[in-house]
This record gives structure tokens, C-alpha cells and sequence, in this order.
């Protein structure tokens, strides 16, 4: 019996080095298949998964929208917003608003409601949402301070006043 040890140890070693050099040169290269599945933004991507990229229950109906369209956009932030509502619920609080979170965000974006004065208009979206973003720190921070809050709206636009047109 320990005899036959060593030769089904070597003999099983030798068929899955023979097995191993046979599919290295029988198959195609996996390292260029991979991210070659309908969720990539390659170019490849159309090759085999229809017009749009995607067949089936996820495919778009109609119209092709971008990667980054306006709509996509609100239908993600939309399904957030449910969640984080949905959270809430569980917790036992109230439910929020979609409708009003969602333009309340997209004030602060540039979704729904623009960015708010004619300084915001001339900056990109995102500038005026970290612009935003710094504002409302900068409140948090004089609140523990003691100090009074600032109007977010107005030091937004004076923030971008003073960084000039893009």
C-alpha cells in the first residue's frame, strides 16, 4: 500500500501539469474576457447584449439614456432616498418626503431647482455643491462655537462671487 503512495502522488501531479499546459494553449486568454459583462462601459460592450447594452428585464425602454443623464441621475437618488426612508421606518421615525428631499437636494446639485443665485449659474454643479458642502461646516463649526449661523444661500454665492467665473 505504500508503494503505490508516490506513484499516484507524481502520476497525479504529471496529469494536472499536462492538463494545466493543455488548457493554456486550448483556451482563449481569460485576462481579456474579464469586465466584458453587460454592467462595463467599454466599448465591448454592445457585442452580443442588444442596442443597448443590456437584454432583458434590465434593458431601456425607448429611448437610450447616457451614463450620467439628468433622469438616471434622480432615479438613483430617488431609490436612496427610499431606502434611507425606508431605514427610518424600521428605526420607528418618520418616513421623509421624497419629493421634498429630493428637490431640496437638487437645489443644492443643480437637478431641480438650478443652484439658486445668477454667481451659482456660472460655476460648475459640483463646485457649487462643495462650495455648499464647506458652508454648512463652517455653520456647524460657529453653532458650537456660540457664534451665529450665516445664511447658506447668500455665502455660497458670495463664496463663488470671490472665486470668479469658471
Amino acid at each position: 500500500m505504500q508503494a503505490v503512495f508516490p506513484i499516484v502522488l507524481f502520476g497525479s501531479i504529471a496529469l494536472f501539469v499536462v492538463l494545466g499546459v493543455l488548457s493554456m494553449f486550448t483556451r482563449n486568454n481569460l485576462y481579456d474576457q474579464i469586465g466584458q459583462g453587460g454592467l462595463t462601459l467599454g466599448d465591448d460592450r454592445s457585442a452580443g447584449y442588444g442596442a443597448s447594452g443590456l437584454d432583458g428585464p434590465h434593458a431601456l425602454d425607448g429611448a437610450e439614456r447616457e451614463p450620467g443623464s439628468r433622469s438616471e441621475r434622480e432615479d438613483e437618488i430617488r431609490q436612496m432616498l427610499q431606502a434611507r426612508s425606508d431605514r427610518l421606518v424600521r428605526r420607528g421615525e418618520r418616513p421623509l418626503d421624497l419629493d421634498a428631499e429630493l428637490a431640496k437636494l437638487g437645489e443644492a446639485e443643480g437637478l431641480a431647482g438650478g443652484l439658486g443665485g445668477a454667481g451659482a449659474h456660472s460655476h460648475d454643479s459640483g463646485l457649487a455643491l462643495e462650495v455648499r458642502q464647506l458652508v454648512v461646516a463652517r455653520n456647524e463649526r460657529r453653532r458650537r462655537q456660540g457664534q451665529p449661523a450665516l445664511d447658506v444661500e447668500s455665502e455660497v454665492e458670495r463664496t463663488l462671487t470671490e472665486l470668479g467665473p469658471s
